[in-house]
């Protein structure tokens, strides 16, 4: 009897998923071994600290910055110079400057938002039915394996932005995979706050949502009445961001980027169709290496989203082997109609991320392919074919890098 009581005591210990943990432990040993390569500093503050710079503006009862820093993107609106981004990373920001100062651990906060982004793609692609260890796995590489690499090893005002936005939008796809529409919601908004094209996920949340509403056998009026609260928190964000750029700008759509020195009176035009031609030679056909008639290089102003960022590649592989299986759902339609858009409208910028490695700002879709393979039944065989190719482009990624970063 005594013996039957203690395994019951432990019994717990079967049912513990050590696989989240295991999945950190890789992602910091990695890109501790990144640092150790590139020797620079695992959780050091950036010289691109734009957004500490705010939040520190802020403690003094300003919105705008003190002073112009030349090697920054500042803003110049009425002869004050402001920070040109959403303003979400200065929130958290905020109160680590009144421990740090202005050297606040940049490079260890981008970490943790990439964190934030695997974990929310293990849970999901298990939550679909795959394997722990296979789930751990694709979390691993889809992230690594990916412009954000390079994001992950420097907290710079750009690529805070983006891992932010990342691993909220990570979280977001996984709790509406998982009927938890309140939160996934909130955390979608707090994510247009980093990077506004964003947007474009509200449809394919909602729709990832009543499409799940015959699983969980809820009424059409149900599903609707649980969607409320959610998007509620979410108009609050926009209504607290909106009136964040009319103080600022005179306009709630206005984040700054418009009143940035190449755009207000230097003759650059943000977003307009003629970039797309030119964007779409490198980031959708440029190749990655140049040689010079001695050695190959590495480009260092970006290649095709197709190598960069290969979760894209195998979403788009899968919609074409489920269209003739005939497993081409309309939620999947819905899926790849957001990550088409969605790239559409990043060809549109007129530098597409400026010097990167591979497409940096092809990282913003990246939960969108998650949200794909979530819908997708699982395959052991495909994942691996997957992992295969995602530890290809890895390898050559780590190489990229050591040769092209900020």
């Amino acid at each position: 009897m005594q013996q039957t009581v203690k395994k019951n005591n432990f019994s717990w210990l079967k049912k513990l998923d050590g696989y989240p943990a295991l999945l950190v432990l890789c992602v910091l040993c990695s890109l501790w071994c990144m640092h150790v390569l590139l020797g620079t500093g695992f959780s050091a503050p950036s010289i691109y600290n734009t957004y500490t710079l705010q939040a520190l503006a802020w403690k003094s009862g300003t919105l705008h910055l003190p002073q112009d820093y030349p090697w920054l993107e500042l803003a110049i609106y009425e002869g004050q110079y402001y920070v040109s981004f959403p303003p979400l990373p200065s929130v958290i920001l905020f109160p680590l400057t009144f421990l740090f100062g202005a050297n606040t651990p940049d490079n260890l906060l981008v970490k943790i938002y990439a964190l934030m982004g695997c974990l929310g793609i293990y849970f999901a692609l298990k939550h679909a039915g795959n394997s722990r260890p296979a789930s751990a796995i694709l979390a691993y590489l889809v992230a690594t394996a990916s412009s954000a690499l390079p994001m992950m090893l420097e907290g710079a005002v750009w690529y805070q932005a983006q891992m932010l936005a990342f691993g909220l939008m990570c979280l977001s796809v996984m709790l509406m995979v998982k009927r938890k529409p309140t939160p996934a919601l909130f955390l979608y908004a707090l994510s247009v706050c980093c990077r506004p094209f964003d947007a474009v996920y509200g449809p394919l949340l909602y729709c990832v949502y009543l499409y799940q509403r015959r699983q969980a056998l809820y009424g059409f009026q149900d599903t609707v009445k649980r969607l409320v609260p959610g998007t509620v928190l979410g108009l609050c964000v926009a209504a607290g961001i909106a009136v964040f750029n009319f103080v600022r700008f005179g306009n709630p759509l206005e984040f700054g980027h418009n009143y940035l020195p190449e755009f207000s009176f230097q003759g650059g035009v943000q977003f307009s169709l003629n970039h797309v031609a030119n964007n779409a030679k490198t980031f959708l056909f440029g190749s990655p290496l140049s040689f010079d008639g001695a050695k190959y290089t590495f480009n260092g102003f970006g290649y095709s989203l197709f190598i960069a960022c290969p979760a894209v590649t195998l979403m788009l592989v899968q919609a074409i082997v489920d269209l003739f299986k005939k497993q081409f759902t309309w939620m999947k339609a819905v899926a790849l109609g957001t990550l088409v858009l969605h790239i559409f409208l990043l060809l549109l910028h007129r530098t597409f991320g400026g010097y990167q490695l591979g497409a940096r700002y092809v990282v913003d879709v990246l939960p969108c392919t998650v949200c794909y393979f979530a819908l997708c039944r699982p395959c052991e065989k495909r994942n691996a074919v997957h992992a295969a190719v995602l530890i290809a482009v890895l390898v050559f990624t780590i190489v990229g890098v050591s040769f092209i970063h900020v």
